[in-house]
C-alpha cells in the first residue's frame, strides 16, 4: 500500500467512525443534548451535555474504547435531575483533540480533570466512571477531594484488585490488532452474546481503526491514600463481571474503604454495564438513589 492510499484509508476509517459517533448521538441520545469543547493544555476536550442547566453537575468518564455516547441511558434518566457531562477521554477514540502536550502519567491525568472542569465552570460535580474510567475518577477524588460531591465506581478495574488473568488473554487479540471481528468477538464473548444495541455497535466496531494514545495505566492506589478518601463513595460491581471476581473486589473495597457502599448488580457483566437494557436500569436506579440521598 503507498503512503497516499494508507493516509486515504486513515481518513476514511476516521470519517467512518465519527458518523458512526453522531449517529448513536442521535438516535440514542435525548432530544435537548448539547456539546462543547473544553480547552485544557492537553488539547481539546469534547463533552456531550444532557439535563436542567442549573440541576446539580454529574461528570461521566466511560471505559477504554467506549466513547462517552455509551451513557445514553443514563442522560436520559439521571438528567431529568442532574446536569449530565459525558466527556471523551483524551487520546480514546472520540471527538476529543490531543494537543501538543501529552497525557503520560497520572498527574498528567488529573490536571487535564481539573481543566475540564475549570473549562466547564463546574466547582465540585458528582463524579462517575466505568472500568478505566472508574481508575481515573478515582484518582481524580483522591488528587481533589474538594472538587468532587461524590464518585460513583461502575465495575472499576485496576482499583481494588487485579483483572483476571482469562480476560485479559481474551483481549489480548483486540489490543494488538485491533479490528471489527476481534472486538465483536471478545464482547461477546464477556457478555455471553447479551443483545447490546446495534447503533452504538457500529461505533465500537469502527472505533477499532480510530487512532488512539497509549492509555495511562499504573498500580492501584495505594491503601493509605485510599483510606483517608471522605468523599461519599458508591461501588457498584457486576456480578458475573469476567474482568475481575466481583465477591473479591467488594471485599477489597471494602476493606480498603470502609465508608464506601457497594452494591452489585445481579446478572450483569463488565461490559453491559451501562448497555444492557435491564442491566441499566438497575444501575440507574442505584445511581439516581445515590445522588438523591444525604452525604
Amino acid at each position: 500500500m503507498t503512503p497516499t492510499s494508507s493516509g486515504s484509508s486513515a481518513v476514511a476509517a476516521t470519517e467512518s467512525f465519527l458518523a458512526a459517533y453522531d449517529e448513536v448521538l442521535a438516535v440514542k441520545w435525548p432530544a435537548g443534548t448539547t456539546h462543547s469543547e473544553a480547552l485544557t493544555p492537553y488539547g481539546t476536550t469534547h463533552v456531550n451535555s444532557y439535563g436542567p442547566g442549573d440541576a446539580p453537575p454529574l461528570i461521566l468518564l466511560a471505559g477504554g474504547g467506549s466513547t462517552s455516547t455509551v451513557w445514553y441511558a443514563q442522560a436520559a434518566h439521571l438528567g431529568r435531575s442532574h446536569r449530565v457531562h459525558a466527556v471523551d477521554l483524551m487520546g480514546d477514540p472520540g471527538r476529543s483533540v490531543v494537543g501538543e502536550r501529552p497525557i503520560r502519567t497520572v498527574p498528567d491525568l488529573t490536571a487535564w480533570m481539573d481543566a475540564v472542569l475549570d473549562a466547564l465552570n463546574i466547582a465540585s460535580p458528582a463524579l462517575c466512571g466505568h472500568s478505566y474510567g472508574a481508575w481515573i475518577a478515582l484518582h481524580h477524588a483522591l488528587h481533589a477531594p474538594d472538587r468532587v460531591s461524590k464518585l460513583i465506581l461502575v465495575d472499576p478495574t485496576g482499583c481494588f484488585a487485579g483483572y483476571r488473568p482469562g480476560y485479559l488473554l481474551h483481549a489480548l487479540p483486540m489490543l494488538l490488532r485491533p479490528n471489527a471481528r476481534r472486538t465483536r468477538t471478545f464482547l461477546n464473548w464477556e457478555t455471553s452474546d447479551a443483545p447490546l444495541d446495534p447503533v452504538w455497535l457500529h461505533l465500537r466496531d469502527t472505533a477499532a481503526a480510530f487512532p488512539c494514545a497509549r492509555p495511562v495505566t499504573g498500580p492501584r492506589p495505594a491503601p493509605e491514600l485510599l483510606a483517608a478518601l471522605n468523599v461519599p463513595t458508591l461501588i457498584l460491581l457486576a456480578e458475573d463481571s469476567r474482568a475481575h471476581n466481583s465477591a473479591t473486589v467488594a471485599a477489597a473495597a471494602a476493606r480498603l474503604l470502609p465508608h464506601a457502599r457497594t452494591a452489585t448488580i445481579p446478572g450483569a457483566t463488565h461490559h453491559t454495564l451501562p448497555l444492557h437494557a435491564p442491566d441499566a436500569a438497575a444501575l440507574n436506579r442505584r445511581m439516581e438513589e445515590f445522588l438523591s440521598a444525604g452525604c
